[in-house]
């Protein structure tokens, strides 16, 4: 049995070491690159731009509020490495038309070239029971969290292709990988990005497109990592303790950039699930601790 054990373990790596040549993407090389962030106004995505002119790139922010952009852009000159780094700002919501994203990321490629790198980061979010949750904000958030991120990444697609290099980050979330309570809004939206990374990953082309899962952190650290990911062309990113887990029990079908990721997927995978077994149970407890309280709360109010 022990025989058979190391067998099949010595069998896995030979498998990963033959397989990861193919699917082991080029560092990207951030100093003259031109990078692309929508939702790059605010939170994680101002971050990743300052990170990555940190490093000598070319910023492109996409974001719908002009004076947000314009202020954002100050602030990331700030941190310029040379006198030719370019901001360029541009207004657009990248939800509602497609041919209107595509002409302002033609604009562009063609003031800061190529795009070498996108982050889609634009998205929003609405929290509140099922049936507490207007209709419309299932729509609206599907809009903004999935198709916000089609739109620019196929408008740049093609070109990525013909160059045989680049890199699409989907900024997702933890609710991107568990369904949670009130997120009956939000979650689906992040789940359909990864559903769309996967797919995209299987296309025979260069790029290679990642999905990244931050959990609760400093919008600063957040981006630390996707940026560091997004260069070396990870599939799968996470922040924390919780974020390492989750990036493991959802591993699933997706891709692996290495024999130490593949590893710790196969050896990690049934303990981690019997630690989040425990935290469903407690989710689930907190739930209904909380239900029985409001119940509670309103038949006291009732009977006043």
């Amino acid at each position: 049995m022990l025989l058979l054990a190391v067998a099949f373990i010595v069998a896995f790596v030979l498998l990963l070491y033959m397989v990861s040549p193919l699917i082991s993407p080029k560092p990207l090389k951030l100093p003259g690159a031109h990078v692309v962030v929508t939702g790059g106004s605010s939170g994680i995505g101002k971050c990743i731009a300052i990170e990555c002119y940190k490093q000598g790139a070319f910023i492109t922010l996409i974001a719908r509020d002009e004076n947000k952009l314009l202020q954002t852009k100050k602030e990331i000159e700030k941190y310029s490495v040379n006198d030719k780094q370019v901001v360029l700002c541009i207004s657009v919501d990248v939800s509602k038309d497609y041919e209107q994203v595509e002409n302002v990321l033609k604009q562009a490629q063609e003031k800061l070239g190529p795009v070498d790198m996108l982050v889609n980061c634009a998205g929003t979010s609405v929290t509140g029971k099922f049936e507490d949750i207007e209709v419309n904000s299932f729509e609206r958030l599907m809009a903004v969290n999935y198709l916000g991120s089609v739109y620019p990444s196929r408008a740049v697609i093609a070109t990525m292709k013909e160059r045989r290099m680049g890199r699409i980050v989907f900024v997702s979330s933890q609710a991107g990988q568990l369904g949670l309570f009130g997120y009956t809004a939000y979650s689906p939206t992040k789940f359909a990005l990864r559903g769309l990374a996967e797919a995209l990953q299987m296309e025979p082309l260069e790029t290679k497109l990642i999905s990244e899962t931050s959990s609760v952190c400093q919008a600063e650290q957040v981006a630390r990592v996707i940026v560091k990911d997004a260069i070396q062309g990870n599939f799968n990113s996470s922040v924390g303790s919780d974020g390492y887990m989750l990036s493991i029990l959802t591993s699933g079908m997706s891709p692996v950039t290495s024999i130490t990721e593949g590893l710790q997927q196969v050896v990690c995978m049934g303990i981690f699930r019997i630690v989040g077994l425990f935290y469903l149970g407690s989710f689930d407890s907190i739930v209904r601790h909380c239900m029985m309280q409001r119940e509670k709360s309103e038949s006291a109010d009732k009977t006043e």
